[in-house]
Order: C-alpha cells, then structure tokens, then sequence
C-alpha cells in the first residue's frame, strides 16, 4: 500500500514538472525585445567590427608607401598582403574554436590583446621581414572577428535578426570609410608609420570596456550552465525593462530529448583543445550540414576574393593607363595611391548596405545574395575594356556595393545555419577559407593587373561572382525568420 503512495505521489510529481512552463533563449529574446542591453553589445562588437576594417582597409595604403621606401619588388609588396590573410587564417579557425568550447568573451579577449599589440608595434618595424611577422600576428588577431558576429547574433530576436545584423555590418564600412580619411590626412604628411599605429588604437578599446561584456546565454545553455544563463537573461530583462517568460530555462538538447531525440551534450567530450577542434570541425561535415558548409566556403572564398580585389584595384586600375600605354611611362610617386579615388569608392559601401538592409528580411537572404553576385558581373564586364577614370570609379563604386551587399547577407546567413555547439567554429572555419581568397588575390589577379593582363584579371573576378553566385542558389534552404538552433540533432 505504501508503495502504490509512493508510486502515485512520484507519478504527480511527474506531471506537475512535465506542466511547468518552459521557455528558450529565443522565446525570451522575442519577449524583451531589442533594448539598452543589445545596443550596448551592437556597439561593443561594432567597434571590434571597425579595427578589423580599419586593418585590412591599410593595406591599399601601406603596401605602395612601404614598396617605395623600401625598393620592394610588385611580389614584395602582395606577400605583406598576403601574410595578414595567413594569419587570419590561422586565427579565425583557432579563435572559433576556443569560443565554441570556452566561451564566446574568451574567444574576442584574446584577438584583441594580439591586434592591438601587434598593430602598434608594427609601426616600428626595422625592416620588411620584421613587418610582415608582425602583421601576421595582427592577421591572426583579426581572424576572430567572427566570433564578435555570432555574439552579437546570439542576443539578437529572430523577427528581426536580418535587420540588426545588417546594422551591424555597417559598423565595417564605417571602419573603411574612417580608414580611408585617415590615410588622406595622414599619409600625405607623417607617413605609413603613423597610419598604421592610430589605425591599431580602435582595438585596444576593446580591451578597455571587456569587463563590462556578458557572456551569450545561449553559449551557456548549451553548456549546462543555466543558472549564469538565466543571470545574463534577468539582466537583460532589467536593463530593457522587460520581464522574462514564465517558467523554465530549457535549451534545443533538453527539448529534443523530451521529443525522444538525441542530443549532442549527451556524448563525451574531450578536455584536450587539439581534439575538441578536431570534433569541433568534423561536425561541420555531418549528413545535416556538409552540403550548406561547402558552398558556403565557395561564398566565401569568392567573396573575400571580389571585395579585396576590388579594394586593391581601384588604386591599380586608376594609374594603369599611364604604366601600361605605349610610351610606358611610370606613375609617379604622388600618384602611386589615388586617395581620393579610395576615398570615394569607400562610399560605395553604403548603398550597398541599404539594399541589404532593404532585402535581406522581405525577399530572404539567398535570392539577395545571387542577385547582388550577378549585378556584380554586370557592372564588372566593362572593366574588361579600357574606360576612362571616370567610368573606372563609377563601375568599381557599383561593383563593391553589390560586393557589399553579398558579404553583409552570408555574414548574417552562415551564423544562422550552424548551431550554437559549433557556430563560431562553422564561422571561423568559413572565414578561413574566405581569408585563403583574400591571400589569392593580391598575388593572381592585382599582379595580372600590374603585369598590364587586363583582360585576364576581369575575366577571373567575372568567374568567380558568377561561381558564387549559382552556389548561393545551390543552399539547401532559407533561413529568413528562421529560429537559432542550439544542436545539429535539432536542424
């Protein structure tokens, strides 16, 4: 008899907790809404956001400033290029890694600690070997902008996710556009030196309001930390003056194993980083993701090989005509590096943010991409042919618009597709290979362009929008209001 009271007391018991409301990080984000607490993180990770473009944005500075002073030959010159991408490389594979598995704050402390250092330091640079180790270690720093992205992402409500994150690319063309003045006030009257130490300073603010950065409640629901996630949630809910759900905190593995699923948190995990990288980085190609991870990495790569080519050639193509005529008459010094012409271009990258901001949340993020791509081919064909600097600086201003629509739109996109347990890494990795188009570039098509191939180097940026542009059609599905997942058994 005791034992049928104890079996219908725990029977109730049962009940109850299986009535207990329960909420996840989304229904709780949905409910507060976009406040204080997110602007706060928006600006946070938009000023990491502005360093990385401000470094990268040097380089069409640096590298014709330093190859004069220094006598470097046109491959010297790319390889200091090329080396920031070996190190975002490195970084953003490594940095992703370390976020999926230690935490995201982790996973942003430390590339800022390495960019603003090396940055800095590499304004004193003695020579062009010490120069280019140097800015593979700010590359290396650079790789974990990523991370920065899917942080920012992870506090964002789903309705409005597309929107938000479009806000957020924009904190990149501010950076350019910063980047761009900077070098027309300051390279023409203190030198490359001076440029590249203020362009590190923007990082190390980063270091200077860290303490202040929560942790992502996702990140630590999936670790089974729900009493911290709850903690960053009530937070968000006081600062926004919102309340949270009722009920509570459960995350995708809890909800799939009450649906009879499997859960990855389930399955141990080993405490060596070399081998959670490599699990981190196999799941990337199970059944549930290989097809989305590999023409992603083809987005990418073409991607970053379109925006930093064309980057790169708005100064080469403008001072082409005079090195490749027929009297073969040098640029001068003064004209190595059209300002002004980098400067407006610059601008292009507004526009192509609007048109972002205008499509990504009406008509989804894969018909915006293929359409930017192919508009970018469009405008990219007359290129082909000699034009003068006025038509050269109009079509290259609507070819990065377009370009910047397309890296605004798969930035938003790749965070989305892959869950919380590897997000940063499926990120990063892809960054990666995007950072593997940016090392190309500089060294295939600009060389072309500086080896008077015209034809040559347009016709390869035409093959490679045109490629990533049927690969985004080629994505699996949409991911326009679509919910974050926390596990790949939840896709």
């Amino acid at each position: 008899m005791i034992g049928a009271y104890c079996l219908l007391d725990s029977n109730m018991d049962s009940q109850m907790a299986d009535e207990t409301p329960r909420f996840m990080v989304d229904d709780a984000l949905i409910q507060m809404g976009f406040g204080k607490f997110q602007a706060f993180v928006l600006l946070y990770a938009g000023f990491g956001w502005i360093s990385e473009a401000m470094e990268m944005m040097l380089l069409s500075f640096v590298g014709p400033a330093v190859k004069e002073e220094w006598g470097l030959s046109s491959n010297q010159e790319s390889l200091i290029t090329t080396m920031v991408f070996v190190g975002m490389l490195i970084g953003a594979y490594s940095w992703g890694v370390i976020s999926d598995n230690y935490g995201r704050r982790k996973g942003f402390l430390f590339p800022a600690m390495v960019t603003s250092v090396a940055g800095f330091l590499s304004a004193f640079a003695p020579n062009y070997v010490t120069l280019i180790i140097l800015r593979c270690f700010v590359g290396m720093g650079l790789g974990g902008g990523p991370v920065m992205l899917s942080w920012f992402l992870e506090f964002v409500p789903a309705p409005k996710r597309g929107t938000w994150m479009v806000i957020f690319q924009g904190f990149w063309t501010v950076g350019t556009i910063m980047e761009a003045s900077l070098a027309w006030i300051v390279m023409t009257r203190l030198g490359w030196r001076w440029l590249l130490a203020l362009s590190a300073v923007p990082a190390s603010f980063l270091l200077v309001f860290y303490f202040k950065t929560p942790e992502s409640p996702r990140y630590l629901c999936t670790k089974g930390r729900k009493q911290d996630a709850v903690k960053v949630l009530e937070d968000i809910a006081r600062v926004n003056g919102a309340e949270l759900p009722h009920g509570i905190l459960v995350s995708d593995s809890q909800q799939d194993e009450v649906n009879g699923l499997s859960s990855e948190s389930s399955k141990p995990k080993s405490s060596c980083f070399r081998v959670q990288g490599v699990q981190s980085s196999l799941k990337l190609f199970s059944r549930h993701l290989l097809r989305s991870t590999l023409l992603i990495w083809v987005v990418f790569f073409g991607n970053a090989f379109a925006y930093y080519g064309l980057v790169l050639l708005t100064s080469e193509l403008t001072g082409e005509s005079s090195s490749c005529g027929g009297n073969q008459t040098k640029v001068a010094k003064s004209d190595a590096v059209n300002y002004k012409d980098v400067f407006i271009t610059s601008f292009a990258e507004l526009p192509g943010l609007l048109v972002a901001a205008l499509m990504i949340d009406k008509v989804g993020r894969k018909l915006s991409m293929s359409s930017m791509f192919f508009l970018c081919s469009v405008f990219l064909f007359p290129l082909v042919f000699h034009q003068r600097g006025g038509i050269t600086t109009a079509l290259l201003f609507s070819c990065r618009a377009c370009i910047m629509a397309t890296e605004t739109i798969v930035y938003i996109y790749c965070p989305e597709v892959y869950p919380t347990t590897v997000r940063t890494t499926g990120v990063g990795v892809a960054s990666a290979v995007g950072r593997i188009g940016g090392m190309v570039c500089p060294l295939v098509a600009v060389s072309l362009v500086q080896g008077c191939h015209r034809v040559a180097a347009i016709s390869l940026f035409e093959a490679v929008v045109l490629v990533s542009g049927v690969s985004v059609l080629l994505f699996p599905f949409e991911t326009k209001g679509r919910e974050l997942k926390d596990n790949i058994a939840s896709l």
